[in-house]
């Protein structure tokens, strides 16, 4: 795909319609699979927008980018993509995007890739430009992030495109826990964001807004669909079973890293240092006054394989017959020290 001739290539361009599905987990089922369709040679758009989501990088690690509780708490879904790059917060006022193509000519080409979009944000008065290795910015500020993946000689690029969105949200989604962690995951680099929306002379919906968009990239009055099929609707769920919707992806591909923390034990101080590879503890170790008592040995033991999970742990503590934790708060405590 060479987008730096735009004209040519919204000739052949197909769009492809989520049909307003708002799982993020279907939706980057969707984008996978129509990656994988290799008798689609046309550059494919796919746009979509989702419920409120963390959005990491394959190869990051789930604890340094976000808070899994409050995730939880907050209803918002923590899904792994396949590409790489940094967290990103999707939610109702976030328009996604991705261009798939057959070849890899444009990979590591984000100015390019990105061209149609700058000039459909610049159609609608907004002073967008291309800034850093792979953002769009206005006025300062990013509105808009994005990533790649290549696969059997097709790839992807994908992206946000910060309508309006709830930045208090976002910002606090992305604001991990506070753990000293060890890790060799890649890290996001933080950026001031900022939305579309108030750089608009009129008020739009994002529909309206994504509307817009799509006619300032395809410029043509009859835009070339993709229709999905019930048997690709099939694929597509598969997908979203077999991957995005597993913890082992989500959570379980952090890779491997260390924790260590401080805390109290009844009356005890305690140092913990835990091991976690595929998302499960693989060695924990305390030090301190109570370091040698057999129960902290057959503790450790018990721990070992259970999931890096709150809910998982507590479970795993709830079930051992150990008199050191009869007492709810010597278990409330434990719990906060080693997660």
């Amino acid at each position: 795909m060479q987008i730096a001739t735009i004209p040519s290539i919204v000739e052949i361009m197909l769009y492809v319609d989520n049909e307003g599905h708002t799982d993020p987990r279907l939706n980057l089922a969707t984008e996978e699979y129509l990656l994988r369709q290799e008798t689609i040679t046309e550059p494919i758009l796919f746009f979509y927008i989702d419920e409120p989501a963390v959005m990491i990088g394959r190869n990051q690690n789930v604890f340094e980018e976000t808070d899994p509780e409050f995730l939880q708490t907050k209803n918002i879904h923590l899904v792994r993509r396949l590409s790489g790059g940094g967290a990103v917060y999707h939610d109702l006022g976030n328009l996604n995007y991705s261009i798939i193509s057959s070849g890899k000519k444009n990979l590591h080409q984000f100015r390019e890739v990105t061209k149609p979009l700058v000039r459909a944000l610049n159609d609608l008065g907004v002073k967008a430009q291309f800034q850093g290795k792979s953002d769009i910015y206005a006025n300062g500020k990013k509105i808009s992030g994005n990533a790649q993946y290549s696969s059997a000689g097709r790839m992807f690029s994908h992206g946000t495109l910060l309508f309006n969105s709830d930045l208090e949200t976002l910002s606090r989604a992305l604001q991990p826990r506070r753990l000293k962690i060890d890790s060799k995951a890649v890290q996001s680099v933080r950026s001031q964001v900022t939305n579309i929306c108030q750089f608009l002379s009129n008020d739009m919906t994002i529909d309206e807004f994504k509307q817009a968009i799509m006619s300032g990239v395809f410029n043509m009055a009859d835009i070339p669909v993709y229709k999905l099929t019930a048997d690709d609707r099939q694929q597509i769920q598969d997908i979203s079973a077999q991957r995005y919707n597993q913890w082992e992806w989500n959570y379980g591909r952090s890779p491997k890293f260390k924790i260590e923390n401080s805390g109290h034990l009844s009356t005890s101080q305690l140092d913990v240092s835990i091991e976690v590879a595929k998302g499960r503890v693989q060695s924990i170790s305390f030090r301190g006054d109570i370091v040698n008592n057999l129960e902290m040995s057959q503790l450790e033991t018990a721990l070992i394989e259970t999931r890096y999970d709150r809910q998982a742990l507590a479970t795993k503590l709830d079930s051992l017959d150990l008199k050191l934790f009869q007492a709810k708060s010597n278990k409330n405590q434990l719990l906060e020290l080693i997660y």
